[in-house]
């Protein structure tokens, strides 16, 4: 329930239809309607600009200098991107192109706050790219990238809206729910400062949540809240309230803090500044008597100034007479770990369901050694598909599906994790950042 931190879907390319512009091909449109405007006076080989880039963006080279060619950004080129990446299709493609880091303006705050070292948005100094522009770019990027044929519908570049940075205020208060509020509260310069509050509903009867919103301050990488396992030992269970930080002041992670995460669950969250989702009409997650949520924020603060974070949360409630799917959580995980010292090892598993299953989102969970998650449909006529990966073990994407995505029964999903144990000790399953995890953690309901 938790919307794209990192900007995917579920929907995929396919082949479409020209209507109403001119061009052979979807490549030949981005070169004319969009680099040529307010791309190429800066990205010429003969400017210091694109001698500094090391790249041109007019017709006659444009093409062989994005798709298939490493930047020359060090800190990009060392996190495996490509400008553009066409060595797979979807979200492997999306998330290997530093093309799209450099222009997808709606996501600048995990760009400024993830990569400091990628240079600026483009274009530089202008106003970003509209978003059927984006739509655009990204809808071709995720099809592989091709030089020619049509896999983006031009009417996309009809949207001529652009991102702009909403005014934080506060939330107004749900009719039926309640409202959250964390801060204000400081953060030192040049740091980042996560934490964690466990709240109280002090619900005396089961909730249905059948809504989320959020609005953060500015500065905000993410928020999110979770709850607990069903069967959590009680001195496990944080104290009510208490600020839990996940580093100390020296930067060591907080062993106490940790041990809490192996309990939670994931609600829902964002990266966004401002987020609103609602569950499909008559569906909704219970949340049973004397819930306790554990609210997790974190901020990046770059300058040299102390900055202020603050966030509002929003739980609305359904009536329980109109709920006739009620929304589980559900965590894919593989205990047998064994990655030997200075070996990358991918481990496989697959989970399949008993019954007919209604996936609405999925959100991977490992440590530092991750390479690459990948999730596989198993069974059916999709068996092998693709339909989750994640590259950032930190900061994974969030992945909802609308419609939900259907599981029949005897089916289920393959979890394919790489490792790179760069260590000189073999690695197992556990909590601390110095061992390792493969959890798939998704929110579903049955017929």
């Amino acid at each position: 329930m938790v919307s794209l931190l990192a900007g995917c879907s579920a929907d995929g390319p396919g082949p479409v239809q020209t209507t109403g512009h001119r061009a052979d091909s979807t490549w030949d449109l981005i070169q004319t309607e969009i680099f040529a405007g307010q791309c190429v006076s800066c990205h010429t080989a003969e400017t210091s600009f694109g001698r500094q880039s090391g790249l041109a963006l007019t017709p006659d080279v444009a093409y062989e200098q994005l798709v298939g060619a490493v930047p020359t950004n060090a800190a990009a080129a060392a996190d495996g991107l490509m400008r553009v990446s066409a060595l797979e299709q979807g979200m492997p493609g999306l998330l290997k192109s530093y093309l799209w880091e450099k222009i997808n303006a709606p996501d600048q705050q995990h760009f400024y706050g993830d990569h400091p070292y990628y240079g600026e948005l483009m274009p530089f100094g202008g106003k970003p790219l509209t978003n059927g522009e984006l739509a655009f770019i990204r809808t071709w990027i995720e099809a592989g990238a091709p030089e020619t044929g049509h896999v983006a519908d031009p009417a996309l570049l009809e949207d001529e809206s652009r991102y702009e940075v909403p005014e934080f205020k506060p939330l107004a208060k749900p009719e039926n729910g309640v409202q959250l509020h964390l801060g204000p509260f400081e953060i030192p310069p040049h740091s980042e400062r996560e934490f964690f509050v466990g709240t109280p509903l002090n619900n005396e009867e089961d909730l249905f949540l059948k809504r989320g919103q959020i609005a953060m301050q500015t500065g905000s990488h993410h928020f999110l809240v979770y709850t607990f396992r069903d069967q959590t030992p009680a001195d496990e269970l944080p104290t009510p309230h208490e600020v839990r930080e996940l580093r100390d002041e020296a930067g060591n992670y907080v062993l106490e803090t940790l041990r809490t995460q192996l309990f939670q669950l994931p609600v829902f969250g964002s990266q966004w500044p401002f987020f609103d989702y609602a569950f499909p009409p008559g569906v909704a997650m219970r949340l049973p008597k004397d819930t306790l949520l554990d609210l997790n924020s974190h901020y990046i603060n770059r300058t040299s100034q102390s900055t202020t974070g603050e966030v509002y949360v929003n739980l609305h409630f359904a009536d329980p007479a109109e709920v006739e799917h009620e929304a589980r959580l559900f965590a894919l995980n593989n205990l047998s770990l064994a990655l030997p010292a200075g070996q990358v090892t991918t481990l496989e598993r697959e989970f399949l369901f008993e019954e007919r299953t209604h996936v609405l989102q999925l959100i991977s969970h490992a440590h530092e050694k991750m390479v690459e998650f990948r999730v596989e449909l198993v069974g059916g006529e999709r068996d092998g598909e693709l339909t989750y990966i994640a590259y950032d073990w930190e900061h994974p994407p969030v992945l909802d599906f609308d419609p939900p995505l259907v599981i029949e029964s005897g089916q289920g999903f393959k979890l394919k994790t790489t490792y790179d144990n760069w260590t000189d000790a073999d690695i197992r399953f556990g909590f601390l950042s110095t061992d390792e995890m493969m959890i798939l953690f998704g929110i579903y309901y049955e017929d």
